[in-house]
């Protein structure tokens, strides 16, 4: 845990960048974030960083909560607290005065061509986002086999990712992914 008394105002601010940033949720943003607290600050590994971002999807409620445990991590309680509301405050007030403006004039040409533009660019980031995390958390081969079944199961089947959670952690106790 960091005791710096500036940490708390470098994660406020790294945050409340990212959040205006975030187009389709936290989860778009989670490259950047690696950026910053595993390669320019040094604050996590890259497996701390996966583990942190695994134990947030695996429990319930919003995305979000993943920089909660990331602020927790880096600097306690306080660190969760600022994190959260870094990521959270600037986002809803830009989006309270955006939905303002575009119930307006929804339906005007410039905003449905905005709102077209955007869904490539968030897939594109959620995208990133997904192979950052593969990468820091496939340490060897059989790592890779469960992240690239399930990746097929999700992409190509309609069975559940449920299953592919399931059967990864049954191969995690089993001793065959590390």
């Amino acid at each position: 845990m960091r005791t710096e008394p500036d940490t708390l105002v470098v994660l406020f601010v790294q945050f409340a960048v990212l959040s205006l940033f975030a187009i389709g949720g936290a989860s778009t943003v989670v490259p950047e974030m690696q950026r910053q607290m595993v390669e320019l600050r040094g604050w996590l590994s890259d497996r701390q960083f996966s583990e942190l971002y695994a134990i947030a999807q695996a429990t319930p409620g919003p995305n979000v909560m993943f920089v909660a445990l990331l602020g927790h991590f880096i600097a306690g309680a306080p660190g969760a607290i600022v994190t959260t509301a870094a990521m959270c405050g600037p986002t809803c007030f830009l989006a309270y005065g955006v939905s303002r403006v575009f119930e307006r004039f929804r339906a005007a040409r410039l905003t449905m061509a905005i709102q077209a533009g955007l869904v490539p660019v968030t897939i594109g980031l959620i995208a990133s986002s997904a192979l950052i995390i593969a990468r820091a958390s496939d340490h060897d081969w059989s790592a890779f086999a469960v992240t690239a079944a399930t990746f097929a199961l999700a992409t190509w089947t309609r069975i559940s990712p449920l299953i592919a959670l399931a059967g990864a952690a049954a191969l995690g106790l089993a001793g065959f992914v590390h």
